[in-house]
């Protein structure tokens, strides 16, 4: 007997009781990411270990259209790696091939299986079948996150409150305000985004933290692009007049601004409106001293940038709002007509009528409402304009996300095959 089998015989027997997987302790409260743990699930040996996964996830092992899912979930996940990390299908990918192991499974369980074997020959198939896995987690997210069955109602709920104050003069002009009024701010252009792609939803995911779709505030969104520099702080200001904006449900972590020091710009603004209060300056004469200040005021963003894959030459003002949404279910309205056409033509005679009536509806979703967030972005047109080019650019943005989403699931592979 050597040293080793002994020394496991001797151990008392109560210390598997007070052992820890210390990585996933750190996912739960140490802040950690089940994405970077060196593995990503716990050990299972058997189906029913996975089964028990499964259901403590939330899912049903043997209802037949959640197992459905789950395979359509690996079809897609093996399709997503193949387009956006390897060479297949991006210049910028991995030289990698999937395995022949992974294109054979024909039943989730197995895929777990090999995520968990611990044999070192199939270290390989385990590091695999766990990227896969990675991928599937954050597909699910993505298709289980209940506001987006309302994402049509969102938007227009959203927008309109734009819309209304969007117009454009006999001339052709863009403007931002109510038309006829004084008060109204230039706008270069005005844009929705409209609802992100699939692949954009699934990628953002994997590169964030906390990898949940609830996270994202940017699915829905409003761009304005100003004539000028101090009318991107005009548009907040005629948000905050009309309520568009209410700055009590916006989050405060989100908000981000690489144009303009404010507080340079206060102390700026404060010695101009004096000139203006001594000298009786003209409107004119007032705007081009406040843009002479404004340019004056531009912001060192050293150590501003919240976003790792934005270009420090990226300028913009941007915050994510909250939005109280309100959603009436079509079905009742519906449903209530029938009840009041089934009470005309109640009668012994007629069952269909009768069990219309003696239907419970109590437990029917009737209105719904729910905060739901949405991003503004304002820039100048000359920003704008440096923003769309070089570095700077959203290509090259996107391709650094897929990039870091791609290192990060690869990791371990990478490590193992020393690319």
């Amino acid at each position: 007997m050597d040293v080793v089998t002994k020394a496991k015989m001797d151990r008392p027997h109560y210390l598997h009781k007070y052992m820890f997987d210390w990585e996933i302790l750190d996912v739960v409260v140490g802040g950690k990411s089940a994405l970077d743990t060196k593995n990503f699930l716990g050990p299972m040996s058997t189906i029913e270990q996975v089964n028990q996964f499964l259901v403590g996830y939330g899912l049903d092992p043997n209802d037949h259209v959640t197992k459905a899912e789950l395979f359509g979930n690996f079809q897609e996940a093996l399709q997503f790696i193949r387009r956006f990390f390897l060479k297949e299908g991006s210049p910028d990918g991995l030289d990698l091939r999937l395995p022949n192991s992974l294109l054979m499974i024909s039943d989730i369980s197995q895929l777990f299986l090999m995520a968990t074997d611990d044999n070192p020959n199939k270290r390989e198939d385990k590091i695999w079948a766990e990227i896969i896995l990675k991928v599937m987690h954050t597909i699910v997210h993505a298709d289980k996150d209940l506001r987006s069955n309302y994402f049509n109602i969102v938007q227009t709920q959203i927008f309109d409150r734009f819309y209304k104050y969007i117009f454009r003069s006999d001339e052709g002009k863009l403007f931002l305000g109510i038309k006829g009024s004084e008060n109204v701010v230039a706008l270069v252009d005005f844009e929705t985004k409209s609802k992100k792609t699939r692949e954009s939803v699934i990628i953002k995911l994997l590169h964030k933290a906390e990898n949940v779709a609830e996270e994202l505030f940017d699915r829905v969104g409003v761009r304005f692009v100003t004539e000028s520099r101090f009318d991107t702080l005009r548009v907040i200001r005629f948000l905050l007049e009309k309520n568009i904006v209410i700055p009590h449900n916006n989050k405060p972590s989100r908000a981000i601004n690489t144009m303009i020091d404010l507080q340079k710009f206060k102390e700026a603004h404060q010695r101009v409106l004096k000139m203006a209060f001594r000298n009786n300056l003209s409107e004119d004469r007032f705007i081009a001293a406040i843009e002479r200040e404004i340019q004056d005021c531009y912001l060192n963003q050293e150590g501003r940038d919240k976003n790792k894959f934005t270009s420090k030459s990226y300028q913009s003002i941007q915050f994510t709002c909250r939005q109280l949404i309100e959603y009436k279910n079509p079905f009742l309205l519906e449903f209530n007509d029938l009840r009041r056409i089934a009470k005309i033509h109640n009668s012994d005679e007629n069952e269909l009528a009768r069990r219309v009536l003696s239907m419970d509806i109590s437990l029917v979703a009737r209105d719904i409402r729910f905060f739901y967030p949405y991003e503004i972005q304002i820039v100048d047109k000359l920003a704008f304009q440096q923003n769309s080019q070089g570095e700077a650019s959203h290509q090259e943005y996107k391709r650094q996300q897929v990039q870091s989403a791609m290192k990060r699931i690869f990791k371990p592979m990478i490590e193992l095959k020393n690319l």
